[in-house]
């Protein structure tokens, strides 16, 4: 009993992650029904200026815990400025030629670029992000559990649930929700959307590289990590719907769960599996997703 409570909290933790990644994927569909497919990159490349900030800093002689509060504010910024550079070089064009093929393209050879960038910076060595909270575990109920793990779930759930309060409470996010709401009438009362779309990639790659430096310290670090995060949680976004805020949640920790005790109790190398089953499933029997709405397109 003890080994299946300590792999569901481990698939908690690793679900949390694929929930916030996914939480991010909603952000620009809701305003442009478009997608960042180079979204992982953006989790990486926050891990890695993460990285480079802690060290610079605990090489000033500041402790691990408060380098990494220091280092928050630099990687939203870092974030938020990569997110508009995708939607400023690969999307803005592509949506106005009305051209989907262009925009999928597009997010994937900056994340392919990004990548390069990545390994041409960083190296292509995987790094050790070092760890703000302790490593030794807590025992909770029978169940070890390590602080960065429960540090993970918070996190997530702390900057998914600041999203949605500043889409409803804020005026630019409530111009960011009448956009997803309605674009065409959106614009029509004076709202700006082709800013308000920047904004939801902005803050799309922002909560990506949250993810990033939320999962480094209890993992490598290193160019390659965001690629398959980045399907894993697009999968999710698919699993539990597009138009879900609760069905990323669901959906990733089905995802996490699953692959913990599939690589437990199978083997590792089939972890993948039921995810991607299940995916298939959901596209089929219910193509919104679990939690999702389904649109009816004007024509």
């Amino acid at each position: 009993m003890n080994i299946l409570s300590q792999l569901i909290v481990s698939g908690i933790a690793v679900g949390m992650i694929y929930g916030v990644i996914a939480f991010s994927y909603q952000l620009t569909f809701a305003t442009s029904k478009t997608l960042n497919f180079g979204q992982g990159e953006a989790l990486m490349l926050g891990a890695l200026v993460g990285l480079t900030t802690v060290n610079f800093l605990i090489g000033q002689a500041l402790g691990t815990p408060l380098a990494y509060l220091l280092m928050l504010p630099i990687v939203f910024a870092f974030g938020l400025a990569q997110g508009a550079v995708v939607e400023w070089l690969g999307v803005r064009p592509a949506v106005k030629a009305n051209s989907e093929a262009g925009w999928i393209m597009a997010t994937i050879a900056l994340g392919i670029i990004f990548r390069n960038l990545a390994e041409n910076i960083w190296g292509r060595d995987a790094l050790r992000f070092p760890s703000p909270l302790p490593e030794a575990s807590l025992n909770i109920l029978g169940v070890r559990i390590q602080p960065m793990e429960i540090a993970i779930v918070v996190g997530a759930l702390v900057i998914m649930l600041a999203v949605e309060v500043f889409n409803r409470r804020s005026i630019f996010g409530k111009a960011v929700v009448a956009t997803a709401n309605d674009r065409d009438a959106a614009g029509l009362m004076g709202i700006d959307t082709r800013r308000v779309i920047t904004f939801s990639y902005a803050l799309s790659s922002m909560t990506a590289a949250f993810a990033g430096v939320l999962i480094a310290p209890v993992t490598l670090t290193g160019a390659t990590m965001g690629a398959v995060l980045g399907l894993k949680a697009f999968a999710v976004a698919i699993i539990g719907g597009l138009s879900s805020g609760m069905g990323v949640i669901v959906g990733g920790l089905i995802l996490g769960i699953t692959e913990t005790l599939t690589g437990y109790y199978i083997s590792t190398g089939y972890k993948d599996v039921p995810g991607l089953v299940l995916l298939l499933l959901v596209l089929s029997l219910k193509p919104s997703g679990l939690f999702g709405r389904a649109t009816i397109k004007k024509v």
